[in-house]
């Protein structure tokens, strides 16, 4: 009989799954597998650390839609915790494979021993060892169908070294294709429940709608517009959904952080409010009051069963994919007469009041105030630009004021709150699109965590350009220390050279202290063809997600 080797079934299941880039760093217990992985058409993207890794598998498949493969070691497992937490609260579709030991052996301390499966197991939606050579495709068949299935997710595989090397009776092995172990057909909702949506939406005199990360990854441009073109109700967008439709377009408010969009802030006078995909987690209070009005009738449309009223129960419940449960609702919202109210003009006059105050704050001042820099930046920056914000009240002014003109091309950070993603996510974006400026927003604290994946981008050819807000301290916390207790406490940094580190990396990096060098500072990283930093030293500016942490802990 034909022998096979389970290396060879890994790659066999990956490229069924259409798995061309690998997001690895490499290490004793995945070398057998990736010295056969060499001899196929895989493009390795080798990092500096695995939890960036994991940062760039999370970012490829919120960018893409193509779920993201990192692959690392026994110790390097470790190091991808963090990242796999991360990829959860994105809902992202990352299949995380490590190796390990010999599997006879373990239990008995093996070479870098750990509970990988029980590291995982709280952060990934499933985490298995595979138990024998023949049961690789079944597995990693498993794998995909949990991290796409309902709310998206990460998942992790530990694959023994034994299993990668060993070999087996090909006719022993069962083999699957993708249509046969995960279904093609998309949830509809209930008629019924569709029906008393739409009639509470077409009499509601202030709706809402906040579309939130499944929107982004089962619907598409096309319905979401269609369905807010037909019935003129105001949308706010988050997570992969941001740019789903324009913000530029006449219902379309912006980002649906309310800390951050004083539009959506008047969800505190709305009387039915649509969640396509949106939980009702802190970010909304749980649907308590505020910021919801009493009374206010609350339609919530999910993938996932156990998110439906899961912190409060809702006037109407309705389970299905997004993208199926939009379509039943433009057909039924064409059975009703729509009309555009006064409510309209009431939320797009506070979005450009919000614009005005933020442009405001911007003056020639030195050290530059962090909106000098953004309306600046936002005149050089191509529309067709993917945006990457990171960590800091530098970004928190960045995410109020730059629009989402595209879907998937405005990335920030999730729900977990984990800033030092920024490099590595770039990184991915950069691949995705390569024939487009990307521009990442980060932190002088952020830019610690990942910063040397600037190596990364140079050794792969991953010209982007890097803003940073250099205020010389923590931000967020300083500001919120500085509110709550009058005093710093290990919030102070250095306003240190970082474009130099990016400089001796082999990118290209820059130290602007004034206004007037942005604009050529700008032209000129773009032209260098090369990853490039722009460190920009700025003033510690408050943030309005800052000083909205501090009334809230003040009461």
């Amino acid at each position: 009989m034909p022998k096979v080797s389970g290396s060879h079934l890994i790659v066999e299941s990956l490229k069924k799954e259409g798995i061309k880039n690998l997001f690895i760093l490499a290490g004793d217990h995945i070398l057998p597998v990736l010295d056969v992985m060499e001899d196929f058409d895989f493009k390795f993207y080798d990092t500096r650390h695995e939890q960036s890794a994991v940062h760039m598998a999370d970012a490829w498949n919120r960018i893409t839609g193509q779920p993201g493969v990192s692959m690392v070691t026994t110790p390097g497992h470790a190091n991808a915790i963090p990242g796999l937490a991360n990829a959860l609260h994105h809902e992202s579709a990352v299949v995380h494979i490590s190796g390990s030991a010999e599997s006879e052996n373990l239990g008995m301390g093996s070479m870098q021993e750990i509970d990988q499966i029980g590291m995982a197991a709280p952060v990934v939606k499933g985490a298995w060892q595979i138990p024998s050579v023949a049961r690789i495709p079944e597995y990693i068949a498993m794998a995909f169908r949990t991290a796409l299935s309902s709310r998206k997710g990460p998942v992790h595989l530990t694959i023994p070294i034994d299993l990668q090397k060993s070999l087996v009776d090909e006719n022993d092995v069962r083999k699957y294709e993708p249509q046969e172990y995960r279904a093609s057909n998309r949830l509809q909702a209930d008629r019924k429940n569709v029906g008393v949506a739409i009639k509470l939406l077409n009499e509601a005199e202030k709706p809402m709608i906040f579309a939130g990360p499944s929107a982004g990854y089962s619907a598409s441009t096309e319905q979401l517009s269609e369905f807010i073109d037909t019935t003129y109700l105001p949308l706010f967008t988050e997570d992969q959904a941001r740019g789903l439709v324009s913000d530029n377009h006449p219902y379309c408010f912006g980002f649906g952080y309310l800390a951050l969009n004083e539009a959506a802030k008047k969800i505190k006078e709305a009387d039915v409010v649509l969640l396509l995909g949106k939980k009702l987690d802190f970010t909304l209070n749980f649907g308590n009051t505020p910021p919801f009005k009493a009374g206010a009738k609350i339609i919530q449309v999910d993938p996932s069963e156990a998110d439906i009223g899961r912190s409060r129960g809702v006037s109407v419940p309705i389970l299905g994919d997004i993208g199926s449960v939009l379509d039943q609702f433009i057909s039924e919202a064409s059975k009703y007469k729509w009309k555009k109210s006064s409510w309209l003009e009431e939320l797009r006059s506070c979005k450009d009041k919000q614009e005005s105050e933020l442009e405001e704050l911007a003056d020639d001042n030195v050290p530059m105030h962090a909106m000098s820099v953004h309306k600046r930046l936002r005149k050089l920056i191509s529309p067709n630009a993917c945006f990457v914000f990171d960590g800091g009240d530098f970004n928190h002014f960045a995410r109020s004021y730059y629009p989402a003109l595209h879907p998937n091309k405005w990335v920030y950070l999730s729900t977990l709150g984990m800033i030092g993603t920024g490099v590595p996510v770039a990184c991915a974006a950069k691949i995705a699109y390569p024939d487009d400026q990307v521009f990442l927003f980060t932190g002088d604290g952020s830019f610690g965590f990942n910063g040397m994946e600037y190596d990364t981008a140079v050794r792969h050819d991953l010209p982007f350009v890097g803003i940073m807000g250099n205020d010389g301290v923590w931000g967020i916390d300083y500001h919120i220390q500085m509110g709550l207790y009058q005093r710093p406490v290990a919030t102070e940094l250095r306003q240190s050279r970082y474009d130099q580190i990016v400089q001796a990396l082999g990118g290209h990096g820059e130290l602007v202290s004034h206004p007037d060098q942005l604009e050529s500072a700008v032209k000129r990283s773009l032209e260098s063809g090369l990853p490039s930093l722009i460190n920009v030293t700025t003033k510690p500016a408050i943030s309005a997600l800052a000083a909205a942490s501090i009334l809230r802990n003040k009461g």
